[in-house]
Order: structure tokens, then C-alpha cells, then sequence
């Protein structure tokens, strides 16, 4: 046994985080921890990491009882942990990242021989033919990732604590640091798992804990567990449908596009009809975050037409478009979707201050009575109006986006990612919502990297592939993810 942690409780101000928290990690096994957002996962890692005291309860490391006061005291016993936010400076190098605050010197001078020489065999051990002195900031996302495991192995780590490491990665990433993770368990290493992709879950995890409100349900081997039972251990309660009934048949076309080209994409063309939620998949730069934002207005296109209910659009940037009817729910809707720092409220109202302003002054009891409308409708959780965005779970944040294209009337909603890094839960609210604006008869664009999404939300779906349509599926209902993959390669 190499991690033991038992009968764990934290309480914050009006919060109960961790109830009764407990975990068991063996040496070189990959050990899923899954539950909903505020089921507890995060407070128990920043518990085990040193960045949090528990109130009660004991965590055993290698036998002994440990009490960490610092993260810093838990990597000299080997825990690490590598968050879905890399905490890698971009402007260093390899080299300069891997051993920041901890530089070898002599006579006050670094020496940069023992640390490239270090740095190389991390490097290779884990398959990157990377030179130490390449900036961060040209790296790619996965390679990004595995620097911030090569860091984790210079500090011999034994207990490594992964947090959604698939979130930004292609199917064939995925593929990469599955091999890894298995690589590092045979070596020893003991691997703490935590996503929101059950399937990968399923596929990479020997054992698999779940936590709901604070509590450990269930510790159980993965082997021969359902993606569905899971879900049921998660929520709490049974599982009638993943996704909700398809509405009615779509009406007439409303949305248009023709011949649209820039960047990556050439010569894209499609239709949509009211109340129908058109779905495209594709691999990981095929063009269908390219092809929404020149929809969009975001990029600049070369050529094209957008035609909204028989009117030709002039979309020369997001403002056109978000007056035309179209809105975008970006895939990165922390950098690009909202202003972390603001509350709630004026993430809401950003878009549409002309609704509430008379010469220049805000209507400041009108704007708070619609937020206050929307929030209910979309039952948007908060403790108040003036809350920060940044605060706020994945799902209430993608709703938040969503009051606000709602409240400028949005008749062309496109949606980037709209589920990715919220629990099941939460899901389930979303795929709701965007059922409930199509039998409004507004169009529904819907990007996902996930297949089984694509096929539960869609009424048809087309496949990208290197900036064009590759193929078309009608009959959603018997469509299978390999017959997405087929066009999508």
C-alpha cells in the first residue's frame, strides 16, 4: 500500500467540502477518483498535496502518518500533482522549467551542463525528442503535458496526481499518455486518475473510487464496470437516458452557409432548419472551431456567404454577427468566452449594455431584473449577482454564456465544446438547455470531440476533415462513432 487515506473532513466557511473522504493507492496501479463537481476530488488532492489541512482524518504515506504544511513537503515524499491549468512559464526553456527553484549552482553559477544532461535523459525516457533549450511556448499542447510529468520524475516522484490530462488532447494524444501511464505504473509509480471522460477512465484505470457530496461511495475494480453503472454511482440515482428525447421534426432552412473559406477551411457549405441541431465532428484540426468563428465574424473570411432567413449577412466582425442573430459559445471559455475577474452579472450583461442604457447611463434595476430572469430560467447557481465568474463550476459558467446570447436574442447558437471539463451532471442540464432552445426553432450548431455525444444531441451530422465537409449522416439513429471515424480519416 502506498497511499492511505482514511475518514478525511474539511469544512470552509458555509461549506461542508469533505464529509468522510477515503482512498486507497497501491504501488504501480492507475486509480481512477470520479464523482460530480463539488463531490469533494478537488479539496482531497490539495489535502494530499499540502495546499490544504484536513480537519480530521489521517493520510499514511509508505506506512507513516503524514500532515503536510506545504506542497513543497509533500514533493520531498514523492507526491505530485499535474492540474488541467499547466503551471509551465511559456517564455523559459525545457530546461529552465524542469528545474525552476531547484537550479544547481556552484560559486553563485548555474551549471547548465548537469542540468541539460538531466533534462535529456527525462526527456527520452519519456519518447520526446525535444532539445532542453526550446522555448515552452512552441511546444504543443501534449508535449506541454509530458514536460510537466518529466518535471514530476526529477523529483522522483511515486505518487503522481493527474487532473483531466486528456481535456486538450487529440484521440491519438490520448493514446500517447495512456502508454506512459502504464510505462510509469510498471515502473512503480502509483497513479491518481481524475477525469470527467468516463470512458477513458474505464479504459486506462485498474480501480476506480467514487465520490458524491463530500462522501466515498464505492471503491470497485474498473474491470467489467459499465460506462452506465458508473454514471448511476456518480449521480446517485438511476439512469432511465444519458442524453434527452429528440423533439419534433425541424421546420423550414433558416441558416445558409456557402462556399466559405479562410485560414484552414475551404469552400465549407451547409444548411441548417429551425428547431435542428446540426453536429459536427471531426479530428482535432479539422476545421470545426475555424469554420464557427468565420461564422462567427472572429476571423477574417475570404470568401463566402452567410444567409440567415433568406438575408444575406454582412459579418465583418462578432458585433455584426451578435446583431444578425448569431451567436458563439467558444471551446475556451475561460480565455475567450468570459471576463474571469467580473461578477456574474456583467458577464451577463457584456453584450447587450444597449438594451438597459438611456444617454449614456445604465438602467441598473432593469439589467438586474433580466439577469435575475435568466438566472432562474437557466437555474443558475450563485451565491450572489456579484460573484466572480472565475468561481463559478464549469456548467454555470457555460449557462451564464448562454443568458447572455439569450438575452440579445440569439437566433443561430453555436456550441464549441459545450460539455468539456463538467461533470455528469451538469451535462445532462446542458443537453436540457440546448434541446429546449432548438424546440424554440433557433438553430443549434454543435461542435464536440466526444462521439457519443455527438450521436445522442444531433439530428445530423457532418464530418470534417482538413478545413472541408468529408461526409454527411442523416440517419443519426443508426449511426455508429465508427462510421464518424471512417469519414473523419
Amino acid at each position: 500500500m502506498l497511499l492511505k487515506v482514511s475518514r478525511l473532513r474539511k469544512a470552509f466557511p458555509g461549506v461542508q467540502a469533505i464529509e468522510d473522504g477515503s482512498l486507497e493507492l497501491r504501488t504501480g496501479e492507475i486509480h481512477a477518483l470520479v464523482g460530480e463537481n463539488g463531490a469533494g476530488k478537488s479539496t482531497l488532492i490539495k489535502i494530499l498535496t499540502g495546499v490544504h489541512a484536513p480537519d480530521e482524518g489521517t493520510v499514511v504515506v509508505d506506512g507513516k502518518t503524514r500532515r503536510y504544511a506545504s506542497p513543497i513537503e509533500a514533493h520531498h515524499d514523492g507526491i505530485v500533482a499535474i492540474y488541467q491549468e499547466f503551471t509551465l512559464i511559456p517564455t523559459l526553456s525545457i530546461a529552465a522549467n524542469l528545474f525552476l527553484g531547484r537550479e544547481r549552482t556552484r560559486l553563485g553559477a548555474l551549471q547548465f551542463g548537469h542540468e541539460f544532461d538531466r533534462a535529456n535523459r527525462v526527456l527520452a525516457r519519456l519518447g520526446l525528442a525535444l532539445h532542453p533549450d526550446t522555448r515552452v511556448s512552441s511546444l504543443s499542447v501534449s508535449e506541454q503535458q509530458l514536460i510537466e510529468i518529466a518535471r514530476a520524475l526529477l523529483v522522483d516522484a511515486r505518487i503522481l496526481i493527474m487532473d483531466e490530462p486528456t481535456a486538450a488532447l487529440t484521440p491519438r494524444e490520448v493514446v500517447k499518455l495512456f502508454g506512459i501511464l502504464r510505462e510509469l505504473s510498471a515502473q512503480g509509480i502509483g497513479i491518481l486518475f481524475i477525469s470527467h471522460r468516463l470512458n477513458e477512465v474505464l479504459e486506462i484505470a485498474d480501480r476506480i473510487t467514487v465520490m458524491r457530496d463530500g462522501v466515498t461511495v464505492c471503491t470497485q475494480s474498473a474491470a467489467g464496470m459499465s460506462r452506465r453503472a458508473l454514471i448511476e454511482l456518480m449521480v446517485g440515482r438511476s439512469l432511465d437516458d444519458e442524453f434527452p428525447k429528440r423533439g419534433s421534426e425541424p421546420g423550414p432552412v433558416r441558416l445558409e452557409v456557402k462556399a466559405l473559406s479562410g485560414g484552414k477551411v475551404r469552400e465549407v457549405g451547409f444548411s441548417a432548419r429551425a428547431g435542428e441541431i446540426i453536429g459536427f465532428a471531426g479530428l482535432m484540426g479539422a476545421g470545426r472551431t475555424e469554420m464557427a468563428r468565420l461564422v462567427f465574424g472572429a476571423d477574417g473570411k475570404e470568401s463566402g456567404e452567410v444567409i440567415l432567413d433568406g438575408r444575406p449577412l454582412r459579418v465583418a466582425g462578432p458585433q455584426d454577427a451578435i446583431q444578425s442573430g448569431i451567436c458563439l459559445l467558444t471551446e475556451d471559455r475561460k480565455g475567450q468566452g468570459l471576463v474571469l475577474c467580473a461578477s456574474a452579472k456583467d458577464n451577463f450583461a457584456i453584450s447587450s449594455l444597449r438594451h438597459w442604457s438611456r444617454f449614456g447611463l445604465l438602467n441598473l434595476s432593469k439589467e438586474s431584473a433580466r439577469f435575475e430572469e435568466h438566472r432562474r430560467a437557466l437555474a443558475i447557481k450563485l451565491v450572489s449577482p456579484r460573484q466572480r465568474a472565475e468561481s463559478l463550476s464549469g456548467g454555470n459558467q457555460q449557462k451564464l454564456l448562454v443568458a447572455r446570447w439569450l438575452e440579445v436574442d440569439s437566433q443561430v447558437i453555436i456550441f464549441d465544446e459545450p460539455t468539456r471539463g463538467i461533470d455528469v451532471g451538469a451535462k445532462f442540464e446542458m443537453y436540457l438547455l440546448i434541446r429546449r432552445l432548438a424546440a424554440q426553432g433557433k438553430v443549434i450548431i454543435l461542435i464536440s470531440s466526444e462521439l457519443p455525444e455527438i450521436l445522442g444531441m444531433s439530428d445530423r451530422i457532418l464530418v470534417m476533415k482538413a478545413g472541408r465537409i468529408s461526409g454527411e449522416i442523416t440517419n443519426v439513429s443508426s449511426a455508429t462513432q465508427e462510421q464518424i471515424m471512417a469519414m473523419a480519416v
